[in-house]
């Protein structure tokens, strides 16, 4: 037998129980709770006859079971808030960002007024539940906030979140090391840097001390330190709360960090599908018509290899560019020395606030440059569509790309 994963939501498949008076007790639809009832959110709001009503959707019930309740019943007061909050924000929007004046003896919405009302309770749900997955998934301590105060857009339809690079098949990501340093007590004189021909990447405070260009060999799975030796850092993750959050110029989804991040600290790393440069080359032409730029190539010793992470990444997927970027791009390598295929690394380059967005440069990605007339020499197949840059920096180069 096989089975086909149910991408219906446990409100849609209690949906169909409660219509079909169907008992099922792993989705939590038992005898007793059948014709239970609890407050989704807010739909719309009428005064009849001096009193004040709400239309509840109910969780867990169709639309069609909605039904008009007297304020006074309602035991929901953080629902009734965002009720509020949202009529508000879109009577603000409609007058242009004026003080807004709340008219006490309105008798009704206006549909356009309740549809917003709606949709953004839906999206609310979406994003809290897109909120739990990401946190389910990840596999650090940190934790993943979303937020859009900008729009009506909900979590992306086509985006799988993994914690390390997923290898297109043929393609080894781990080469099968064997062995690791014999310290007791990092970094020692043959610890892993060391046997590769480098010096240890951090500092006594964890921080990095190499400049940019040089690599970071970390102690992998057959050292003998332990995971609290100083030369493990970014094999345990990103150590800071991020918020995914919606930006107000166009720029779509970005990432925030929720905590002041030091100089030279890791902050994340950036994960993808692992595919062929040619397959690359095939992807880059169709992301260029979408306007996309997901494509990072790994060159630090050879072009073979490049990171995609439109459909499968973690929170890098969302950090947008900037021409004066607060994070710098570091090759890694841990339970893989080859040298094709290195894991990439975002450290700060300078203090950032809890707050501010993180950025980095893409054109730090490949060997290639795009700026001026660099690619007046490249094939027609290398020549890319040009993507405007709205990051807004004073140095700012005008493209993406």
């Amino acid at each position: 037998a096989w089975y086909v994963p149910c991408l219906a939501s446990l409100e849609t498949l209690q949906e169909l129980c409660r219509k079909e008076n169907l008992r099922c007790k792993s989705i939590g639809i038992t005898s007793r709770s059948l014709k239970s009832y609890e407050v989704e959110y807010l739909c719309d709001y009428k005064v009849e006859e001096g009193k004040e009503y709400y239309l509840v959707k109910w969780k867990g019930w169709p639309e069609s079971s909605n039904t008009w309740e007297p304020q006074k019943n309602l035991k929901c007061p953080l629902l009734l808030q965002n009720f509020l909050s949202d009529r508000d924000e879109f009577l603000s929007r409609v007058r242009g960002g004026k003080p807004l004046k709340v008219r006490n003896h309105v008798r009704a919405l206006k549909p356009a007024i309740a549809d917003y009302v709606v949709k953004k309770a839906k999206q609310r749900i979406a994003l809290q539940r897109w909120k739990e997955e990401l946190n389910r998934k990840k596999n650090h301590k940190a934790m993943i906030l979303v937020e859009n105060t900008v729009d009506l857009e909900g979590p992306p339809l086509d985006f799988y979140y993994i914690n390390e690079y997923k290898p297109a098949p043929g393609i080894n990501v781990l080469n099968g090391i064997t062995t690791g340093c014999e310290c007791t007590d990092c970094p020692a004189e043959k610890c892993c840097p060391k046997e590769a021909g480098f010096i240890l990447a951090y500092n006594k405070r964890k921080k990095l001390k190499i400049q940019p260009g040089l690599p970071i060999y970390e102690c992998n799975s057959f050292c003998r330190c332990g995971p609290d030796c100083p030369n493990r850092i970014v094999q345990k993750g990103t150590p800071y709360s991020l918020c995914i959050f919606r930006t107000n110029n166009g720029r779509g989804w970005g990432v925030k960090t929720l905590q002041k991040i030091k100089t030279n600290s890791f902050v994340m790393e950036y994960v993808g599908e692992v595919i062929t440069s040619e397959e690359a080359e095939r992807r880059g032409q169709l992301y260029d018509n979408q306007g996309n730029t997901y494509l990072f190539d790994l060159d630090y010793d050879s072009d073979e290899f490049t990171v995609d992470a439109a459909r499968y990444g973690n929170v890098s997927h969302f950090v947008n560019h900037s021409c004066d970027p607060n994070l710098q791009v570091f090759n890694v390598f841990i339970d893989n020395l080859d040298l094709r295929l290195p894991r990439i690394a975002l450290f700060s380059t300078r203090t950032i606030k809890a707050g501010e967005e993180l950025t980095f440069d893409y054109q730090m990605k490949g060997s290639i440059d795009l700026t001026s007339d660099s690619a007046e020499g490249l094939s027609p197949s290398k020549k890319r569509i040009r993507t405007v840059c709205k990051c807004g920096a004073v140095c700012c180069r005008g493209y993406l790309n």
